[in-house]
């Protein structure tokens, strides 16, 4: 479990929702921008070493973390929804998937995968044209 982030390295900026929404969108700004800078924050190297190297279009080439929440009506809640799935992202990269371990097949699968190759090749060599 890593420990939760703390607020001072997240940069909340409220701003105008898109989209349809009548006249309360045009003059409330409660959509928010996330920032979060990976390089400068106070998370464990190896858990900012797998950040930097996802492939996640929310990520900029700098290292920092932008999300844009305006699903919710609120701007609180859409504060919430932000700090939340900035958080879930973190906890992609917290948990190290487990190694392979290379296994090596059993003799009788092999041999039921060779005699089943021969007996494939039989009914194939008496395809051909019958000699008279």
């Amino acid at each position: 479990m890593i420990k939760p982030i703390p607020e001072n390295e997240i940069e909340l900026t409220a701003i105008r929702a898109q989209g349809a929404g009548g006249q309360n969108v045009n003059k409330v700004s409660s959509a928010i921008h996330l920032r979060f800078d990976i390089v400068a924050s106070s998370l464990p190297e190896h858990i900012k070493e797998r950040l930097l190297a996802l492939s996640d279009q929310r990520i900029t080439k700098d290292g920092v973390v932008i999300i844009k929440a305006q699903a919710q009506r609120s701007q609180d809640r859409n504060k919430e929804e932000a700090v939340l799935r900035l958080h879930e992202l973190i906890a992609s990269v917290a948990t190290l998937p487990k190694t392979r371990r290379p296994t090596k097949p059993t003799r009788g699968s092999q041999t039921r995968r060779l005699e089943g190759k021969s007996k494939r090749g039989t009914i194939k060599a008496m395809r051909g044209k019958i000699a008279d």
